[in-house]
């Protein structure tokens, strides 16, 4: 009952689909929920590519791209793009304001401008996809790279987000890294585990060099990155 219901919290905080009623954040459930995040990223990519199968021969490509990319941001009620703009305008300001402005409701200049720069790149990399089979592990792989980052760097703000960090345990991430190692490997994707590793290590050292440990919009940043440059990767292949 207790995976079940760790499980449901993740769903609920991930994605905007009311399938679950859990909202509460009793102790111990928080961490646990993480062990989650790479599978919620796969479902919605088996669903996403459900429907490109389902729709390929009846829409041209390039609509149904867009279409796929659109639903793709939906589905997570665009949390991580809203991390993604946060960051960015926490970055374009003094240091010592930095925090201040990325819990400020209102997107920055910068953040816009940047947010729309990076919306372009990917869905121009959505439009010049092939690998449509492999669109859930990118985004289990995403969020598997949000999980490592969770574990591995300080945590810099407070809500449920502290307890999330405070909560996974060695167990839990390892039980992530075997399911998501597994899956990775079955589809033919090993090396995206590496390239995900890599780009999780090298954001989270740069931004908690700035402002000494990370918080919620920058794994929401984290997460966006790791999928563009994965969606890149297997362009290029």
């Amino acid at each position: 009952m207790s995976c079940l219901k760790a499980f449901g919290l993740a769903f609920n905080m991930l994605t905007i689909f009311p399938l679950f009623t859990i909202h509460s954040f009793d102790t111990g459930i928080n961490g646990r929920s993480a062990i989650f995040y790479p599978l919620i990223g796969f479902l919605l990519g088996g669903v996403l590519y459900g429907l490109y199968a389902l729709l390929s021969a009846h829409l041209p490509q390039t609509h149904l791209a867009v279409i796929l990319f659109a639903l793709s941001i939906l589905f997570s009620g665009a949390l991580h793009l809203d991390g993604l703009a946060d960051t960015i305008d926490g970055l374009f300001v003094d240091k010592n304001r930095s925090l201040e402005v990325m819990k400020d409701p209102h997107i920055g200049g910068m953040g816009m401008v940047l947010s729309v720069v990076f919306l372009v790149v990917k869905l121009s990399a959505f439009i010049h996809f092939q690998a449509w089979e492999l669109l859930a592990v990118v985004m289990l792989l995403s969020r598997f790279g949000a999980v490592v980052a969770i574990y591995n760097f300080r945590y810099i703000s407070s809500g449920v987000g502290a307890l999330i960090k405070e909560e996974l345990q060695t167990r839990y991430l390892l039980t992530t890294l075997l399911y998501t190692s597994l899956l990775a490997f079955l589809f033919g994707f090993s090396s995206g585990i590496l390239l995900t590793l890599l780009t999780t290590f090298l954001l989270g050292s740069l931004l908690s060099r700035r402002y000494g440990g990370l918080n919620g919009d920058m794994y929401g940043f984290i997460i966006e990155i790791n999928e563009l440059i994965l969606l890149n990767y297997l362009i290029f292949q």
